[in-house]
Order: structure tokens, then C-alpha cells, then sequence
């Protein structure tokens, strides 16, 4: 089955940069979208960023212009840099896959990024 591991998560002042990674257990194949979301207190988990396999992406507004998802070198990676961060970035993010759209999706746990102000 396949297993999604998140790193890269910390403590930031505002205004600085994390970049996130999640790491795929098997490759990721063509029918496959990959995503960020996150849930901050006392909030519901919301939606962050997607990458399909040829490379397009979305973004929620909310993070539009200062957060970019892409993909690594190797072929189960996938990255989230995350510049100008604030307080509202605050919460644990957790990578996503969603295959044949919607028929399976598997989570990884969770990193936490806290933002300081």
C-alpha cells in the first residue's frame, strides 16, 4: 500500500521560507494528482496546492505567489516551497494523492509548520 512521508516542517519567524517534501513509498504514476493540504487551529483542513503528472498546478489564493509545488528529480517526490510566511500559514500539512480521480487517495501524517509573528 502505499505509504506518503512529509518532512521539512518547523518553527519560522514571519516573512521566512520552509520547504516541504513528501516522499512517496512507489512511484507515482500518470493517472496520480499530488497535493498539500493543511488544517490550522481550530479550522478545517483546507486545500494548499496540486501537481498532475505533466507538471500543471492550482493554488489556493491564499498562498498564490508565495508558494510554489513541484515536483523532485526522483519519481515519488514531490515539494512545497513556502516563502513570505505568516501567521495564517500556521498548521500541520499533509500530503495528498488522489488517483484515477477520486477512486483512492492515500494521506501522509502530517508536519507541522507553526509561524511566529
Amino acid at each position: 500500500q502505499m505509504q506518503l512521508v512529509e518532512s521539512g516542517g518547523g518553527l519560522v519567524q514571519a516573512g521566512g521560507s520552509l520547504r516541504l517534501s513528501c516522499a512517496a513509498s512507489e512511484s507515482i504514476t500518470r493517472r496520480e494528482i499530488m497535493g498539500w493540504y493543511r488544517q490550522g487551529p481550530g479550522k478545517q483542513r483546507e486545500l494548499v496546492a496540486t501537481i498532475r503528472p505533466g507538471g500543471n498546478t492550482n493554488y489556493a489564493d491564499s498562498v498564490k505567489g508565495r508558494f510554489t509545488i513541484s515536483w523532485g528529480n526522483a519519481a515519488n517526490t514531490m515539494y512545497l516551497q513556502m516563502n513570505s510566511l505568516d501567521s495564517e500559514d500556521t498548521g500541520v500539512y499533509y500530503c495528498h494523492l488522489d488517483g484515477c480521480g477520486g477512486m483512492y487517495e492515500y494521506w501522509g501524517r502530517g508536519t507541522q509548520v507553526t509561524v511566529s509573528s
